[in-house]
């Protein structure tokens, strides 16, 4: 890390750094510990051009969810550009393997944070989805905000890629007709949008802490759909998950629907290993 940007950042917690470690692991932004003699804090540095607008909707994702005292979230100090770089600076969770019991706790606060509801489905602000722009214009209907803001920006981008072929992509009547008796009765939930097993920490207390969100007001199953693309998070999550938001007879198929916008996001994001699964889901439904 640059000296100037050591010194910028001493100047906003008023403390003298120590030390500044790599953590590895993201695969957009560089990753930092930096400790002082009496905190440690978590810094992400960007230089993409749209770098601080990113850093500012997932600022504006984690106070959002953290104002609701469900589940916490890390406390954001700085968001900010400096130099040719855009930065956000956090506290620093230090975190643990997950028992059966954090799993059981983290089920319970998801399930209190998705009984959080508004109006509408989307947001007021866009945000992003990984490093793709995430587009969260408030809709009444479900079945039209999942199909409009979700699926079809994203098979449109798959499109222009030449990832999928005209002929591989449903028209959005197509889309509402299939989910509409799947989408019946669904109320607005606060979503933390993008929770895969690397967006959420056990502190080294047993505190469950979400990260790394892209946030909106959906359907709560949006949120357990991404918990199953890649493993599942075990059955004390989802058994106290459940306990407090029951599933129907259309669950299973919905949790289909739901990953299939991940797996455009996949597709659109890392290439064609993800054409075969997002092919299969499209020839299932639509």
């Amino acid at each position: 890390m640059h000296n100037d940007l050591k010194s910028h950042l001493s100047n906003i917690i008023k403390e003298s750094i120590t030390k500044v470690s790599v953590i590895h692991g993201g695969d957009i932004s560089e990753a930092f510990k930096i400790e002082t003699p009496d905190n440690c804090y978590f810094l992400k540095l960007n230089k993409a051009l749209n770098a601080l607008k990113m850093f500012q909707a997932e600022t504006y994702g984690l106070q959002l969810i953290g104002k609701t005292n469900t589940i916490k979230t890390p406390e954001v100090l700085a968001c900010d550009s400096f130099q040719n770089s855009a930065f956000l600076l956090m506290e620093f969770i230090e975190s643990k393997a997950a028992s059966t019991e954090d799993l059981e706790n983290l089920g319970k606060q998801l399930a209190h944070l998705h009984h959080c509801t508004s109006t509408y489905f989307g947001l007021d602000q866009n945000n992003f989805i990984g490093s793709l722009p995430q587009s969260n214009k408030t809709n009444i209907s479900w079945v039209k905000f999942y199909t409009t803001e979700r699926l079809l920006v994203q098979l449109e981008l798959a499109k222009q890629k030449g990832l999928l072929s005209n002929n591989e992509f449903p028209t959005a009547q197509k889309i509402e007709e299939a989910l509409e008796p799947l989408f019946a009765d669904v109320k607005p939930a606060l979503l933390h949008g993008d929770l895969w097993s690397g967006n959420y920490l056990i502190s080294s207390d047993g505190t469950p802490y979400l990260i790394d969100p892209a946030v909106y007001y959906g359907h709560n199953e949006v949120d357990i759909a991404m918990t199953k693309l890649f493993g599942g998070f075990g059955n004390s999550f989802y058994d106290a998950y459940h306990a407090n938001l029951k599933k129907d007879e259309h669950t299973s198929y919905r949790i289909d629907i739901y990953q299939l916008y991940y797996l455009l996001v996949h597709l659109n994001l890392f290439g064609s290993s993800y054409y075969g699964s997002v092919v299969s889901i499209l020839k299932k439904y639509f």
